[in-house]
């Protein structure tokens, strides 16, 4: 495969994107999803006229009677869509004291922003399935993202900091909840993100509340310090039963659940919980899960710790039991 390189002036690319011969998200490209202030500075780094690495494009569709035609971006969507929302005012861009939008610019300054030279990796035409090909090159690891890495690649903001701060807090290192290859694979995250989410909405299916909650609180989550108190309340709180090293609690279903109820008998219900007696009780039930009791809450939540483990329904029916064995 032949490519080439070039600059192109940016005013060409915004005029592109502006007319639709330059098409910002063909449907083979991930949507991405940058915080405010990563657009800010990346804005920032064009008006004082340093590079950014360069974008790949490809020939698109031709019109064979007016011999018009279109190109697709294949990687650079987010830097491209961000310049041009600076360039048109989009409101989608919230503005520091320290950064002037397009339009309060000098002329000269504007002209400079326009005329900034883009490096363009003109790929040629090239076959859909070619084209998302070459995008997965350019985006891949040595192995395939599972949903959490996918979201991280595509998310850099408020909440998915929150969460990472979460899954640095000492008690999940304390307790072995997570293994090497949990961390490197970025489970930690997943389940920082997990617990959060959850308790800031209710069970849900897999994953599929994260996309959702990590664009909502992208630029902002003003609950966060509230959040957080109220998850090392639980913390210490779980920390104080003094379980066993080895009991099944620091296993990130049942820790997750636990969490989950603890934090929802206490922080949406209100209630006043003795810690000895929570202890007794979970201490009690665990051993019977364990112990593969024949009671039908022990035969049930084994069930759904093993089998269908990441499903609502089963989160709902560990929640139920867990809540039920701590308020008893």
């Amino acid at each position: 495969m032949k490519t080439s390189g070039t600059n192109i002036r940016l005013r060409k690319l915004l005029s592109g994107l502006k007319n639709g011969t330059l098409i910002p998200r063909p449907e083979f490209q991930r949507r991405l999803v940058w915080a405010n202030k990563h657009k800010i500075a990346f804005i920032q780094t064009v008006l004082e006229g340093l590079p950014f690495p360069e974008i790949y494009i490809a020939a698109g569709d031709v019109n064979l009677t007016s011999g018009e035609g279109n190109e697709m971006i294949v990687d650079g969507q987010q830097r491209i869509s961000t310049l041009y929302q600076y360039f048109t005012g989009s409101d989608e861009i919230k503005y520091p004291s320290d950064v002037l939008p397009y339009e309060k610019l000098t002329p000269q300054q504007q002209e400079d922003f326009l005329e900034y030279e883009v490096v363009i990796r003109d790929l040629g035409k090239q076959t859909i399935e070619n084209i998302k090909t070459i995008f997965q090159r350019i985006n891949s690891t040595n192995y395939s993202l599972n949903a959490v890495e996918i979201h991280n690649s595509r998310f850099d903001g408020a909440l998915k900091m929150f969460a990472e701060e979460l899954s640095e807090n000492s008690f999940f290192e304390d307790h072995s909840v997570f293994t090497n290859n949990d961390i490197k694979r970025m489970r930690d995250l997943g389940f920082s993100l997990l617990t959060s989410i959850t308790l800031l909405s209710s069970y849900f299916n897999l994953e599929t509340e994260f996309e959702t909650f990590l664009e909502k609180y992208n630029d902002e989550f003003p609950d966060s310090e509230k959040l957080k108190t109220e998850i090392e309340f639980i913390l210490n709180q779980i920390e104080s039963l003094n379980f066993d090293e080895k009991s099944r609690v620091y296993k990130k279903n049942d820790l997750f659940t636990l969490i989950v109820e603890l934090h929802r008998g206490q922080f949406k219900e209100s209630k006043k919980y003795d810690n000895k007696k929570i202890e007794t009780n979970l201490k009690g039930f665990y051993a019977k899960v364990e112990a593969e009791d024949m009671s039908p809450d022990v035969q049930e939540y084994i069930k759904n710790v093993i089998q269908g483990t990441n499903s609502r329904s089963a989160r709902i029916t560990r929640g139920r039991i867990i809540a039920k064995v701590i308020n008893e």
